[in-house]
């Protein structure tokens, strides 16, 4: 679990899951490059990550729907640091959107989930291959469990499911792992930017929380710490393969 000069990217980093990842991997010495769309939360993620490690994180305001922001990433992360070993495909987008609802909305959601994710990876490649680094896509359980009001954020998981198997297989003679880390519902902003206001949200969480096996949610922390370990040099043999996280969702309640 040392970092030790180890360049980390960490996508979505201003708030929630990728924020609480920049953080624990700040607790094993890691250089951080964060990258996020809101500067002023931006700025918060590195000073608490500077607070901890003591190591000064380098930021990158960008939205990886833009290609130009991708190459932004890379370029600013080569300049300042010279190599890449680690990246954290973190940054996500939900919208409540079924089947009968506007393409639009999977258009949206794709252009984060899938489409930046994709061509994020692209551009970091040559560098992961020359540091024999990995990468950590942050998918979801829904990637498998089907929920109809989220029809197009599941699809972009399952895609982001199978882009982790594909690019595993393909990279492995590389020496690059790539692996995901797949939540159940966990407490962030992502379903009051979906559109629910304070109190929906809140009744949201507190529902889910009683439908889990174990009975509660899943925490920010709690993702981070997987992130980090698949990361680490302690999973040098996993690649490939999907960790749900999800206090038992997947499972369901048996009936007796």
């Amino acid at each position: 679990m040392d970092f030790v000069d180890k360049i980390v990217i960490v996508t979505g980093a201003s708030s929630g899951i990728g924020k609480s990842c920049a953080m624990d991997f700040a607790r094993h010495s890691a250089k951080l490059v964060l990258v996020g769309r809101n500067v002023n939360n931006l700025k918060e993620t590195k000073d608490e990550c500077e607070r901890i490690s003591g190591i000064e994180a380098l930021t990158v305001t960008a939205d990886i729907t833009k290609e130009d922001d991708i190459d932004l990433i890379i370029n600013n992360t080569i300049e300042h640091y010279g190599k890449i070993d680690v990246l954290v495909n973190n940054a996500g987008r939900l919208l409540m959107a079924g089947i009968r609802d506007s393409i639009t909305n999977y258009d949206k959601i794709s252009a984060v989930n899938v489409r930046g994710t994709y061509i994020l990876t692209q551009r970091a490649l040559p560098h992961l291959i020359e540091t024999k680094g990995n990468i950590v896509n942050v998918s979801s359980v829904l990637s498998t469990t089907a929920l109809p009001t989220l029809t197009a954020y599941c699809m972009t998981k399952a895609a982001l499911d199978m882009l982790t198997k594909c690019a595993a297989l393909e990279l492995a003679e590389k020496g690059v792992r790539v692996n995901s880390v797949n939540p159940g519902p966990v407490a962030t902003e992502l379903f009051l930017r979906a559109g629910l206001d304070e109190e929906a949200n809140r009744q949201a969480y507190a529902s889910m929380g009683m439908a889990m096996p174990l009975q509660k949610i899943t925490s920010c922390d709690d993702v981070a710490k997987l992130v980090v370990f698949l990361a680490s040099d302690y999973a040098s043999s996993i690649t490939g393969a999907t960790h749900l996280v999800d206090c038992g969702l997947h499972l369901g309640k048996p009936v007796f």
